[in-house]
């Protein structure tokens, strides 16, 4: 069986900057207003199948919201 990233952003660090909607060659991340979070925009992994596991956004995360593994249980 095939392994799937696992992409999680912890929504109490991002400050929504877009900096791993940018960076990302797939697209996996789309900034979005959450009713949880209604003070800024937040960063989704919205296409988290999509993960080439490239890790461009973890360090330019500077909040270091971003968590990407890779789930071979799955």
């Amino acid at each position: 069986m095939e392994s799937m990233p696992i992409v999680v952003v912890d929504w109490n660090r991002c400050s929504g900057k877009g900096t791993c909607v940018e960076i990302c060659p797939v697209s996996v991340f789309e900034l979005q207003e959450l009713m949880e979070h209604p003070e800024t925009l937040k960063a989704v992994p919205i296409k988290m199948d999509e993960c080439s596991l490239c890790m461009k956004c973890v360090p330019v995360c500077v909040e270091q919201a971003i968590t990407v593994k890779n789930d071979s249980a799955i």
